[in-house]
This record gives C-alpha cells, sequence and structure tokens, in this order.
C-alpha cells in the first residue's frame, strides 16, 4: 500500500504563494531534510500550477544530484486542460481523487509540493497520510493560504525539529 505525503512552506500566517520570503532561512539543515523527503518518493503528485512552473525552472536548473533527481522521478499532474505531457509527467485522467486512491493502492510515496488545490481536496478525502510542514519564522501579512476555508483535518503530531535558522519543520498525520 502506497502512501501520500505533503512537503508544504508556510508563514507564521499560513501563507504558502511564491514562497520566495524562505530564501533567508533556507540552510544546509532544510536542504538536507529536502533531499530526504525527495530521495524517499517514488514520484511527484502535482497539481497543474504547480506542475508548470516546475517543469519552466527545474530543467534549467544546476542543482546537483536534487536537480538531476527532479527532472528524473516521475510526476503526476491533476489536470483537467493539459494535453501533452511532458518532463516526465503522466496526467491524472478521471477523477482525481479516484486516481489517487488507486495510485495509493500500489506501493510507493508519492510527494505533494506546493499544488494547494489539489493538496486540500486529497485532504477533504482523506488520501494525505502525512503532512511535513516547515513553518517560517515570517508574518507574510498576505497571500495565498495554505488551506481553503472549509477543509478541516485534526493531525497528530509525530516530530517536530526547529531549524539553527529558526523554522520549525513539523510532521502530522492524521488523527
Amino acid at each position: 500500500m502506497g502512501k501520500v505525503v505533503a512537503v508544504e512552506y508556510v508563514t507564521l500566517d499560513g501563507v504558502f504563494e511564491e514562497p520566495m520570503w524562505s530564501f533567508p532561512y533556507f540552510n544546509e539543515e532544510l536542504q538536507q531534510w529536502q533531499w530526504e523527503n525527495l530521495q524517499e518518493a517514488d514520484a511527484l503528485l502535482l497539481g497543474r500550477k504547480t506542475y508548470e512552473g516546475f517543469k519552466a525552472s527545474w530543467p534549467q536548473m544546476d542543482e546537483g544530484y536534487f536537480g538531476e533527481r527532479m527532472n528524473a522521478i516521475p510526476k503526476h499532474v491533476a489536470t483537467t486542460t493539459l494535453t501533452e505531457p511532458e518532463w516526465g509527467a503522466s496526467f491524472l485522467p478521471g477523477d482525481v481523487a479516484e486516481e489517487v486512491a488507486a495510485l495509493k493502492a500500489q506501493p510507493g510515496t508519492l510527494l505533494i509540493n506546493g499544488s494547494a488545490e489539489l493538496l486540500n481536496h486529497l485532504t477533504a478525502h482523506r488520501l494525505v497520510d502525512e503532512y511535513r510542514i516547515m513553518v517560517f519564522p515570517i508574518v507574510a501579512g498576505k497571500g495565498r493560504k495554505l488551506w481553503a476555508e472549509g477543509v478541516a483535518v485534526d493531525l497528530a503530531l509525530t516530530r517536530s525539529h526547529i531549524t539553527t535558522s529558526g523554522v520549525a519543520v513539523l510532521t502530522y498525520v492524521p488523527a
């Protein structure tokens, strides 16, 4: 049986979009933690917007092993508008919750990065097995929040760590 793991960047006030605010706090600890997340994954599970952003940037980056892994790992993309998969992607053709449930029936770890609409949809359908949240010590004051109004889930903290740059790395599972 597979699992879905979400790895997300958020500010103290819950903003997740365009995380340029994370750069001053991103250190070797977080780089190593992100590498471990990527190494654990058998495939990425992405929404269309995140897929398009990643596809536009990762192939041009010179990020060593991390970049090689990002470019090589299979990607499952939730989209109703794209028709030509690129960058190692396959598109989820039907109901996203049903498609992800079918993927979870197979062994392996599916890693979600960004993709808030997808994350919220899968959370509402109880398909996310673990949430790994990096809470950065900054209040953005405005911006899109990670959690949509009306999406609710009880979580249990399984791990926590504070990096030397002050980022709280929190791991939760559904309670």
